[in-house]
């Protein structure tokens, strides 16, 4: 009897389901057929809306009208509007045309890889962005792609945070935003804390693994992020997002749109706040960001102007926890003054061409500037007046003060701006595609300290500069890329680059050391390679590739100009397969990096006493890379990815310093070690997603993350390393469309559920003491570690308008 009610009310259900008035179909390319997920479909009279799913196929239910008129929408496509009669039993097919105008998009192409680029490559969405923007920073966002690992110093993923991808840091990794270099000139890194939320700015990203195809500014040396910011919306919009979470962390963001004024003229604008107590103690974070960009967009035309900046205050975090303490006190923090803190705001300038000039030509021309001004300001007790900051001791009655408890800033005011450029030629019967591209940028770094406060104070002001040094750089490159298909969908690849650095700087250094002097480089980057289209959704492909990198700030200041290392030169192998099927699609990779002259830390002192890098004669990274996702039933999708990976540095040398029994320093002692793995580059990572839609409107997905072990430095010693770690993160959104708004998303976001303690990041260092036994001497070893929180949430509501 049970089994019968149970089979009757299962029939009245899917009868009532038939009877529901409903509108499906499916969205394709109409030169290719092929089908486009992402795509918009929007009712207008009843002001509802849904997205195609991956195989570009939708289904808009609950309708009670004869006929609506749908607004169908893809960037890169022409907006297509038709009216359909409601539950007439037949799935619409919609064949969206491409745009013959696609300048926003030709924005970035100069810096990016195309379908046919040889060369290992993946897509992120804005859509894939948005699942995990309850305002933690964009590295962590991307934690779920191939090869990377995240970290966060203070434990939450808001505030300093970085990525490593291949094991490469973020001074290797190229960053553009619109084809603009975002990388410190200097330092080659980029501080993600100083553009908070700007992941909601974001259309979408190309993250190239390896050197990739050629860019502007730093050289990539592991891998390139090319991101694009949000392109025009036809129609007018509004939404605010707010998000909250554990460590009281707050996330408050507004944003809207004109949408197309005459058809010509938008404006788009985002005003954000993010704030975080941190994991750690006092590790709090106070974030603001806004975003503006206007433009006309013209049949053939479009000019735009972006504006945006960030400003943060984050209390320092930077030491670590020691690794005596992780177990019992996990959240320490050295740092207890109240002020221990950065301070720094960035302002970003763009004004941006692109166009087609004629049937076989697109231009992309753009100028920019970017200000930075700030600091950090700290507590230093029983500071060394004379040594460190070359003030003479302080004479009081008969009594003479070496060193006193101070408060110093230390200040960084740069500019950086200059113009990058593509030219874009497609040969008539586009066997030839053709981009000539470059870009010339001047970084004016203005460097120096300031003492505010003494306990004992002397002849010193406040605004004195104990340090004042400028640092210039110019940076240049031009580039001709070409594909050129010889027979059917077979296809050779040339990219061809020149970079010049000329480098000068002057003035009196931290340290109190004159740094003056200045270096030039030319470089030459040749990549070739060869993709084949198999005409069934499969692409291979192979390519070699060279890149050279110019020594960082660092170098320079730390070591006398006649020891100042070595660039550093990459030479890159890629092979693969991708496959995009309509419910699967899968890649696999095969990778080789030989490094020359690749720089590390040893632990040498130069001969002004200051740790510096050397330059190791060879090493490398090979490895191989899965990534694949399936839809297993309409309401189920499984993903993931797996890197395996050897790092290896052929010799390695180790200085460690001595001191003797008075706890002087009595020089160093070297080691030498062979085929040791490169610190931070675990030889195993790997993600694995599960989605599944129990409701059209509703996702519940499961993360998981690998990560092996990661060695400190490159002795390769374990009790040096940081051990692997296992997260699981859960992941929860509703929409609903009320009627009385556009939409209504609901999202919650559960991290390291299973309270996995683990640590992603850390540094270490050694030194001989003393000792009764046999040597007469000891080596002592300090790991610091940046502990991530465990389990916590955050949760998140967005009303569109």
């Amino acid at each position: 009897m049970f089994r019968m009610y149970l089979a009757a009310v299962f029939l009245l259900l899917s009868h009532w389901a038939q009877a529901q008035d409903h509108i499906e179909g499916v969205i394709v390319d109409a030169d290719n057929g092929m089908p486009l997920p992402g795509a918009n479909v929007y009712i207008e009279e009843i002001e509802k809306g849904t997205v195609a799913d991956r195989e570009g196929q939708f289904s808009l239910e609950g309708l009670n009208k004869e006929n609506y008129t749908l607004r169908v929408t893809f960037v890169g496509y022409q907006t297509h509007r038709l009216t359909v009669p409601v539950s007439s039993g037949k799935s619409l097919l919609i064949r969206l045309i491409p745009q013959t105008l696609t300048t926003e998009e030709f924005i970035v192409t100069g810096t990016r890889a195309s379908a046919t680029t040889p060369t290992t490559f993946q897509m992120i969405d804005k859509e894939a962005l948005s699942k995990n923007n309850l305002g933690q920073d964009l590295p962590l966002l991307l934690n779920y792609t191939p090869s990377i690992v995240t970290h966060s110093d203070a434990g939450a993923g808001v505030g300093y945070t970085g990525l490593r991808i291949r094991g490469t840091d973020q001074t290797r990794i190229n960053v553009t935003v619109n084809g603009i270099p975002l990388n410190d000139a200097e330092s080659h890194g980029v501080f993600w804390v100083n553009m908070p939320d700007f992941a909601s700015s974001v259309e979408n990203i190309q993250i190239q693994r390896g050197v990739g195809t050629s860019t502007n500014g730093a050289a990539t040396f592991g891998a390139s992020l090319n991101i694009q910011t949000d392109t025009k919306k036809e129609e007018a919009y509004a939404e605010t997002d707010h998000s909250f979470g554990s460590f009281n962390t707050r996330k408050h963001t507004v944003k809207a749109g004109s949408g197309l004024i005459n058809d010509r003229w938008a404006v788009d604008a985002r005003l954000s706040r993010i704030s975080s107590d941190g994991y750690i103690d006092r590790a709090f974070s106070d974030l603001k960001s806004y975003f503006v960009s206007g433009g006309y967009f013209g049949d053939d035309h479009v000019f735009k102007v972006n504006v945006f900046s960030g400003s943060e205050q984050t209390y320092q975090a930077w030491n670590g926890v020691p690794e005596n303490l992780l177990k019992s006190n996990r959240t320490y923090n050295g740092y207890t003054y109240e002020n221990e803190t950065d301070n720094y705001q960035q302002d970003h300038y763009q004004f941006i061409y692109a166009g087609n000039w004629g049937s076989n030509m697109k231009a992309n021309f753009a100028l920019h500037y970017t200000q930075g001004q700030g600091y950090y300001e700290q507590f230093r007790p029983d500071d060394n007046l004379p040594d460190n900051y070359g003030i003479e001791p302080i004479s009081i009655g008969n009594e003479l003060i070496n060193s006193t408890d101070i408060i110093r800033r230390r200040w960084l005011d740069n500019d950086f701006y200059g113009a990058v450029f593509s030219l874009n030629y497609v040969s008539t019967d586009g066997k030839l595609d053709a981009i000539v591209g470059g870009g010339a940028n001047r970084y004016d770094g203005d460097h120096f300290g300031e003492i505010i406060w003494m306990g004992v104070t002397g002849g010193t002001n406040i605004r004195d500069r104990y340090y004042d040094n400028v640092a210039v750089k110019d940076d240049r490159n031009l580039y001709l890329k070409t594909t050129y298909e010889v027979q059917d969908r077979l296809y050779l690849f040339a990219d061809l680059q020149w970079r010049n650095i000329y480098y000068r700087f002057n003035g009196i250094n931290s340290d109190l050391r004159d740094i003056s002097g200045s270096q030039d480089y030319n470089f030459f980057n040749p990549k070739l390679g060869i993709s084949y289209e198999t005409g069934n959704g499969k692409t291979l492909y192979a390519s070699y590739a060279v890149a050279n990198r110019e020594p960082v700030r660092a170098d320079f200041t730390d070591s006398p100009l006649t020891e100042i290392p070595r660039p550093e030169k990459l030479n890159n192998v890629e092979a693969g397969l991708r496959v995009n099927k309509t419910r699967y699609q899968y890649s696999a990779n095969l990778y080789y990096m030989g490094y020359k002259d690749q720089l590390v830390l040893t632990g040498q002192l130069n001969d002004v006493g200051a740790y510096i890098r050397e330059n190791v004669a060879s090493s490398y990274r090979a490895g191989i890379e899965l990534d694949a996702a399936v839809v297993v039933a309409p309401r189920w999708t499984l993903g993931g990815n797996i890197a395996l990976s050897r790092n290896k540095i052929d010799s390695f040398t180790e200085y460690n310093d001595v001191y003797d029994e008075n706890w002087g320093f009595a020089g160093q002692e070297s080691t030498t070690y062979s085929d040791t793995d490169i610190a931070f580059s675990p030889g195993l990572v790997s993600s694995a997603i599960i989605d599944f839609r129990p409701l059209e409107n509703m996702e519940i997905s499961l993360l998981n993350k690998y990560v092996g072990r990661q060695y400190l430095d490159n002795t390769q010693k374990e009790d040096r390393s940081l051990d692997p770690f296992w997260t699981t993160d859960l992941r929860l959104s509703y929409n609903w469309s009320p009627g009385w708004v556009r939409e209504l998303n609901f999202s919650l976001k559960v991290n390291n559920v299973f309270n996995e303690l683990y640590e992603p990041n850390g540094y270490t260092f050694s030194y001989f003491v003393p000792n009764e036994g046999a040597n007469g001497r000891e080596l002592v070893t300090e790991n610091y570690y940046y502990p991530m929180a465990g389990t916590n949430f955050l949760g998140g509501v967005s009303i569109r308008f």
